[in-house]
């Protein structure tokens, strides 16, 4: 009988992402309440770097934001936003952590998941994703839906389907 498999892991797709910022961007050029105000996105490797004139400006930025992460079906778990600074010129600078791999803390939790569900299904850690296999595809999409519910602070998403 043939095994069925698929990995868990915890990826940002790139392509998604920067078609988000730039719809965020165009958004902001276009909007009156941002008019004369200085703001800046700034996407790096597995960060991103935003920059407002002041507080609200910050605020806002992050709202258009996340409105375009979710209409291009982005986690919003997979981004983590640190805390407004603000530099001598009164630039608000904030920094975002895009979430790129599971961490062991986070695969541990998921596997702990898989094993108390009983079910007939192998959960492997291999590096910053987890490959889960078993002989039904009913209990790897059982696996899915309890891995959705289950409500992590982390972003989780599936791929490799074999």
């Amino acid at each position: 009988m043939a095994e069925f498999s698929f990995d868990v892991a915890a990826k940002v797709d790139r392509q998604e992402l920067s078609n988000a910022i730039d719809l965020a961007k165009k958004e902001i050029e276009t909007r009156f309440d941002f008019k004369g105000a200085r703001t800046e996105i700034k996407l790096e490797k597995d960060t991103m770097a935003l920059e407002a004139s002041d507080d609200m400006k910050m605020r806002q930025l992050i709202d258009v934001l996340q409105n375009k992460f979710i209409k291009r079906e982005l986690n919003l778990k997979a981004f983590k936003f640190g805390e407004f600074e603000t530099n001598v010129s009164g630039l608000v600078k904030c920094k975002v952590d895009i979430q790129n791999g599971l961490s062991q803390d986070q695969s541990k939790k998921i596997t702990k998941l898989i094993k108390d569900s009983k079910l007939k299904v192998q959960a492997r850690i291999e590096g910053d994703k987890i490959r889960i296999t078993g002989k039904s595809k009913d209990d790897l999409q059982n696996v899915q839906k309890m891995i959705k519910d289950a409500d992590y602070d982390f972003a989780a998403t599936f791929e490799n389907y074999r």
